[in-house]
């Protein structure tokens, strides 16, 4: 971590301590891009890890800090539903045009039973273990050609040029999507991930509702036109036809497809890429574990999930309460917005040994919050890990080291932990 960085989350470890604990907000989204929110999770799981707080943005909300807790909320649907929306914004706050316009897009993991597990049930194929092995090959080739590709000894955006590239080419072969056309993907995820999504028809502003409305309903026309062609043909493998020809989705309206298809992309999207190249800056970071992985390959197994705890990708989830509700001491009421913070949970040093340090070797690596919990847990995270497996499996075979050059430009959103630029060089070789 360069000096600017530590002197950020030292000066981050005074405020966190110093602010009054009742008025201690970790939604700020200026934290995640400056990566100071950790003192602030620390303080949180410390002294109050059920805390009760309001940001100016978000409205008042709870913050679940500690892994064992959010594990108890999580796989409490019954008490604790997702209905509201998964993310810590409310859909009906004053001044959320797409809410005023009705313009809602539902999607299973923002659903309770029985119409969440009905909606999961019927994608489920596509990470089949059958489905998964015949996938793995074309995987290896394609990351195998983008590694080709890279330049030598000059610098180049590994966000661009490895972690978009690949996991855009993995969305398309899920979605039978035209792979010419697999870039609409990419967009179509920074559409829904990314707050300051560049405008299109206003150069260097962002993009505002009344374009973003437009792009979404062009979305939900290409995907419409896939769907008509699938629904008309025997059934396959890929998510469109799971879709149309399963029983509970093939008669879905047109938002609650687009919808679904927006959380799919985002899924498929998200984890893999974020977590490949937060990877490659850990390992940087970290260089004795970098020589550890040098000299024993084999310890990408438990390397990558190891990845995926420290990276979290997914910050947070949003759960709302269905009734009062004591939870370590503290009233719950009906309506109230409880934030599960993965984030927080992976570092939560009851749980995880000595967590805020990245070790490729762990004992447990795969005991983290970072795919939730219950029935919303990650449905495709055995494809995530295979991936991530994978590409560093082609990398050791090309690439002794692979350096970390600049700064990585961080998403400003406290739902992802997303990295959109990362300036990366592979040492020619003498």
């Amino acid at each position: 971590m360069a000096d600017g960085a530590l002197n950020a989350l030292e000066m981050a470890r005074e405020e966190a301590y110093a602010t009054p604990l009742d008025q201690i907000d970790v939604s700020l989204d200026d934290r995640f891009v400056a990566n100071t929110f950790w003192p602030f999770f620390e303080r949180l799981r410390k002294e109050d890890p059920v805390h009760y707080g309001v940001s100016p943005a978000y409205g008042p909300y709870w913050s679940i800090t500690k892994f064992e807790d959010i594990i108890a909320i999580e796989t409490n649907h019954q008490v604790f539903s997702s209905e509201k929306g998964i993310g810590i914004g409310d859909n009906d706050a004053e001044g959320n045009e797409a809410a005023a316009e009705g313009f809602e897009l539902p999607m299973f993991i923002a659903m309770d039973p029985p119409k969440h597990d009905e909606q999961r049930k019927t994608i489920a194929p596509i990470v089949s273990s059958e489905n998964l092995r015949n996938m793995s090959s074309l995987i290896r080739e394609r990351a195998g050609k983008i590694l080709d590709e890279l330049p030598i000894g000059e610098p180049f955006d590994w966000v661009q040029r490895v972690s978009v590239e690949l996991t855009t080419q993995m969305l398309a072969t899920l979605f039978d999507f035209p792979f010419e056309e697999r870039s609409k993907l990419t967009y179509w995820s920074d559409l829904v991930t990314n707050p300051s999504m560049p405008s299109k028809l206003n150069p260097g502003e962002d993009m505002q509702w009344e374009e973003a409305k437009a792009e979404l309903l062009g979305c939900a026309a290409y995907f419409k036109g896939l769907w008509d062609q699938r629904v008309n043909e025997p059934p396959k493998t890929d998510l469109i036809s799971l879709l149309a020809h399963g029983e509970a989705t093939k008669d879905m309206p047109l938002f609650e497809f687009l919808g679904n298809i927006l959380l799919l992309i985002v899924g498929g999207n998200d984890t893999t890429r974020n977590t490949l190249s937060g990877g490659l800056l850990a390992l940087n970071e970290n260089p004795e574990q970098y020589d550890k992985l040098r000299a024993d390959p084999s310890l990408i197994e438990s390397m990558v999930p190891e990845m995926i705890r420290y990276q979290s990708p997914v910050a947070h989830m949003r759960r709302t309460a269905k009734e009062d509700f004591e939870f370590r001491g503290k009233l719950i009421k009906t309506g109230d917005k409880v934030i599960l913070w993965y984030v927080s949970g992976n570092r939560d040093e009851t749980a995880i040994e000595n967590p805020d340090a990245f070790i490729i070797d762990r004992e447990r690596p795969r005991h983290h919050a970072a795919f939730g919990f219950g029935i919303h847990r990650c449905v495709g995270m055995r494809l995530a890990e295979m991936q991530l497996r994978i590409v560093w499996e082609e990398i050791l075979k090309r690439y002794p080291r692979i350096d970390v050059v600049g700064e990585p430009v961080r998403l400003k959103t406290c739902f992802l932990r997303a990295i959109r630029s990362l300036p990366a060089q592979i040492p020619a070789r003498a």
